[in-house]
């Protein structure tokens, strides 16, 4: 994954310069650009640093799916092709990205409902790592170079979205299910709210656990608590923030997530319990989580807040349609305006990532037009897709492993490799 970083304009400046200007600008306004204010005054126009803000986050999100093993024939099918350690250099988020940070935890999940496979994804193999859950997202934090650049320490959680296409929007009923078991009920900060109700599918991938399953002895939901826990107490003494992104289902995860640690306290250190960090979800083709109640316990938090981005014709976010509300600030962005995209698009390419992320880059708000104003690689929008103009040469569906991961053998024949992330195993031990 390419990172270009030519975001200044007018007099030429070296890229070292360029980087240095632009940090300073970020660590001074991070607050802002995590919406201590909503975001007031820079979402139209579109501030340039909640730009270059927005598409690092959005990068996180999508390195979830540049990992994750979706060859079926693999016995490794549903978990992540890296190991925690290269995770960022595997998936070239590394070079000229000046934002350091390492993985801290894999998060893996499974559901107690019978879901689409593009939610859990299944091996065909019978001797598969798991048979019941899915490598669901990781927990980041910057490392100590960083936090100059970045103005505080950042912990980031990346929730994995769906996998396979839009056919599960019609597939997947959307029931309710309470939520007041982890963000409870009554009375926040004087707002009073019943039984907080959320989307019974992303609820499940959030909570479930499965005894069968040496990945989900715990759920998804307290991994991610744990973990976050522990950074928050470790870093007690420095400024800390929390950032959760995801892309689709992972979306609605990041959420359901953001709201769920800043309710039950996690965004405080324990020793310090009136020193609070600022929560911020920033999420890409969201489909809605929850009802009236959810949204009135969402916006009673002032340290939690919410920045959806969302494509014009992108249908996702439309989903479900009764009885459901949008929560935070929203960003549409209209990647049918950039000169760089097929103009015959579908529902599939109007939902990718890495075309929300060009729309990022490009997007002129209300006053029209496309422009890249921060000159993004467009031969990432052909990652796992067929968007991009043939003019421009890049081809389609680029991101996969050499040879599929068939490797040759000493003998001449072909195996599927087994596997280059080592810490399945250990992730089994530390759950």
């Amino acid at each position: 994954m390419a990172y270009s970083c030519k975001f200044c304009f007018g007099k030429p400046k070296t890229l070292n310069k360029m980087i240095q200007d632009n940090n300073k600008d970020i660590a001074k306004k991070w607050r802002l650009l995590g919406g201590q204010n909503d975001w007031d005054g820079l979402l139209d126009p579109l501030d340039i640093d909640l730009r270059r803000y927005i598409l690092f986050y959005g990068d996180m999100a999508e390195v979830t799916y540049d990992t994750f093993d979706r060859e079926k024939a693999s016995k490794y099918a549903g978990s992540s092709l890296y190991s925690k350690k290269d995770l960022f250099a595997k998936v070239g988020l590394e070079r000229g990205n000046p934002y350091k940070y390492r993985v801290t935890k894999f998060l893996y999940a499974t559901s107690g409902l019978s879901l689409p496979d593009a939610f859990i994804f299944k091996s065909l193999s019978r001797e598969a790592w798991s048979k019941e859950s899915n490598f669901m997202g990781f927990v980041a934090v910057g490392t100590d170079e960083s936090v100059a650049v970045l103005g505080r320490r950042d912990i980031v959680i990346s929730w994995r979205g769906t996998i396979e296409s839009l056919e599960w929007v019609n597939d997947l009923e959307f029931g309710f299910v309470s939520a007041s078991d982890i963000l409870g009920k009554g009375n926040v900060h004087g707002v009073e709210f019943v039984n907080p109700m959320v989307q019974e599918g992303w609820y499940s991938v959030y909570t479930s656990e499965d005894p069968k399953s040496p990945f989900n002895k715990t759920s998804a939901r307290q991994q991610v608590l744990a973990e976050v826990r522990n950074l928050v107490e470790k870093y007690k003494n420095e400024e800390v923030s929390i950032t959760v992104t995801g892309h689709s289902l992972g979306a609605a995860l990041a959420t359901l997530n953001a709201a769920d640690i800043v309710a039950n306290n996690c965004n405080k250190p324990r020793s310090m319990p009136n020193k609070s960090c600022l929560v911020t979800a920033i999420v890409f083709a969201s489909p809605r989580v929850g009802d009236a109640n959810f949204k009135k316990v969402f916006c009673s938090y002032n340290e939690l807040k919410a920045l959806r981005i969302r494509n014009f014709l992108d249908i996702v976010p439309d989903y479900p349609f009764i009885g459901y509300l949008d929560v935070g600030k929203e960003l549409c962005i209209d990647t049918t305006k950039s000169k760089y995209l097929k103009t015959t698009g579908n529902p599939s390419t109007w939902h990718n990532l890495e075309a929300y992320l060009h729309g990022v880059a490009g997007t002129q708000g209300s006053k029209g037009g496309f422009k890249l104003v921060i000159d993004r690689d467009i031969a990432l929008i052909n990652k796992f897709s067929d968007i991009i103009k043939d003019e421009y040469c890049v081809p389609v569906n680029w991101w996969v492993q050499k040879n599929k991961g068939m490797v040759q053998q000493n003998d001449g024949s072909w195996n599927l490799m087994e596997h280059e992330n080592g810490d399945i195993d250990d992730d089994v031990n530390n759950l």
